[in-house]
């Protein structure tokens, strides 16, 4: 990563389009003082307060700029939905934002969602959001996410 000498880099880099907005925001207030600043350099700025060396590498960075993990439908995947090991395959993908994305995946064999030894609540069925790294924003109260897939 390159950063410029003498700058820290925030915890968190804003998605490009907000950048984008406040290199407007930014030219329109050195417009109404009456100093001219092209949308490229604005850019450099923004980048540059967020303590990174260009604006090539602000995008690179940004959530937006960071590809989601492919899926595809029919694609196989494994992994654990609430605790319990799973195999199936994707049934249906939607884009949620620029970082999130809704998976449905049927399983081959039903899993037991109940933590209850006293009841049973099967799913062949199940649906989340995910993130690039292929875990549910949803958590259990310990922090665990309710899904977390790999490519089977």
């Amino acid at each position: 990563m390159t950063m410029r000498k003498g700058y820290t880099m925030t915890t968190t880099i804003p998605a490009t389009t907000a950048m984008k907005a406040q290199a407007r925001r930014l030219r329109s207030a050195l417009g109404a003082r009456g100093q001219t600043l092209s949308h490229s350099a604005a850019l450099e700025l923004v980048a540059q307060t967020h303590g990174l060396a260009d604006w090539n590498t602000a995008a690179a960075l940004s959530p937006a700029g960071q590809a989601l993990q492919p899926h595809t439908v029919g694609e196989p995947v494994r992994g654990h939905y609430l605790g319990q090991p799973f195999t199936g395959r994707v049934h249906a993908l939607r884009r949620k934002g620029a970082a999130h994305m809704e998976i449905e995946i049927q399983l081959d064999q039903p899993v037991n969602v109940s933590r209850s030894a006293l009841f049973e609540a099967p799913r062949r069925r199940i649906r989340a959001t995910i993130g690039p790294e292929g875990r549910s924003i949803g958590a259990t109260s310990d922090g665990v996410p309710h899904l977390q897939i790999a490519a089977a």
